[in-house]
């Protein structure tokens, strides 16, 4: 299980996507949306090292499009823009155009190097954007009446009922480290990214070269470790960008803290990965399913997103339903080594399954637990060293009526 306290790192109550040292950001209304705050933007005070990991859905939008080509050739990113209500995917040529207009319009208003302006988007996809909207917004990118870490965090979502952030705080060469972050994410959610959108930022001192392998193995171990309905979207990426404001000796693999850093940016993504899950469309608990005694990291993996992502698994949950049988069916066709005779499976702290047997418990018991707002699906396959935790959520009734009327 993936640790969600370390030593040497503190949580920052209400922590966010600004505390960072040198890192502002804001959102406003621009009418893509009838009302929500629908347009925002982060900015580094100077440029910063920037990291990028992308849905692998073939069907990849313009403005990712745009914004991996920039990582990919600089790795550095200074200013972001991102608007909600439209994804600006499956619109062709055109949808092209715009995305580079959004970057270029942002790019001369916040005085920046075009490369250095990343651009996303999320919303109602084959839509075409409303340029004149977008325009009229990016005008006001970095204006104080818009300004604040919470409009911003509003502006990117779209079905999500809360905002998510996180920061948290470290010493690294005696300077104090921040690491925040803030995502969007509530439907269209399963591992290897969906429509979801997370931008983490630091005051770190962090070389390019170690950022990027080292979001990519954060990310294994978070945002693409969740699932709300097993679809992936179009759009969907994570940034993490390092301005170096604390000019502390620049990080790598060769630095001592090099690992205390990692946990930090492991502890945000959790946080925001599990707070994406906790929100899933029409959700009513976080489930967590922990697996442990895989031959290798990779079959837990595989065994842990197997339970998270079963629907019979998710309804026996909204019900609270103790019917570890859909546990143990979703474990068999993960098409990982099982051995049927070693399983052992718990609701929490209640045993239901021991070495391949039934165990007796009170199923009043069982249903008192699964009707808690956080639930854990513990399972030991006493097959090796291999261990990992992935997250989700329920499937109520709510999560087809939101989808049945998603462009109403």
């Amino acid at each position: 299980m993936i640790a969600t306290k370390v030593e040497g790192i503190h949580k920052i109550e209400n922590g966010h996507v600004t505390m960072p040292k040198g890192f502002s950001a804001g959102g406003l209304h621009c009418g893509i949306r009838k009302k929500r705050l629908d347009f925002g933007w982060i900015h580094s005070d100077n440029p910063a090292a920037t990291a990028g990991v992308y849905t692998l859905n073939a069907f990849q939008a313009a403005p990712l499009k745009i914004t991996k080509q920039c990582i990919d050739k600089g790795q550095t990113i200074q200013t972001v823009v991102v608007n909600s209500g439209n994804a600006n995917s499956f619109t062709g040529k055109q949808g092209l155009l715009d995305a580079l207009e959004m970057q270029e319009l942002t790019a001369k208003k916040m005085g920046v190097i075009l490369e250095h302006v990343a651009v996303a988007s999320t919303g109602v996809i084959g839509v075409s954007l409303p340029m004149d909207n977008i325009r009229t917004a990016i005008q006001q990118v970095g204006s104080a009446e818009h300004a604040g870490s919470e409009n911003f965090e509003e502006a990117i979502l779209t079905t999500d009922t809360v905002t998510k952030h996180m920061a948290v705080q470290l010493e690294i060469d005696g300077k104090t480290i921040t690491i925040g972050g803030a995502a969007k994410g509530s439907g269209m959610i399963h591992p290897n990214m969906a429509t979801m959108l997370g931008f983490i930022t630091t005051d770190a001192a962090v070389e390019a070269d170690s950022l990027q392998p080292a979001l990519r193995s954060i990310v294994d171990k978070s945002f693409n470790m969740i699932t709300v309905d097993g679809d992936s979207s179009t759009n969907d990426m994570v940034l993490v960008m390092a301005n170096g404001q604390q000019e502390n000796e620049p990080l790598n693999e060769a630095h001592p803290k090099w690992s205390l850093f990692l946990e930090g940016l492991q502890m945000v993504s959790e946080g925001l990965s599990k707070s994406i899950a906790r929100d899933g469309e029409g959700a009513t608990k976080l489930i967590e399913a922990n697996v442990k005694g895989a031959p290798s990291e990779l079959a837990a993996k595989q065994v842990a997103k197997a339970i998270i992502s079963s629907n019979l698994v998710k309804t026996a949950v909204y019900g609270a339903d103790p019917n570890w049988g859909r546990i143990i069916t979703a474990v068999g066709y993960s098409e990982q080594p099982i051995d049927p005779d070693k399983i052992c499976v718990s609701l929490g702290e209640i045993e239901v399954v021991k070495d391949g047997y039934p165990v007796e418990f009170n199923e009043s018991d069982g249903k008192k637990y699964l009707e808690n707002e956080s639930v854990s699906l513990n399972v030991d396959l006493q097959n090796g060293l291999g261990e990992a935790t992935a997250w989700g959520c329920d499937l109520t009734y709510d999560y087809v009526k939101i989808n049945a009327s998603y462009r109403t």
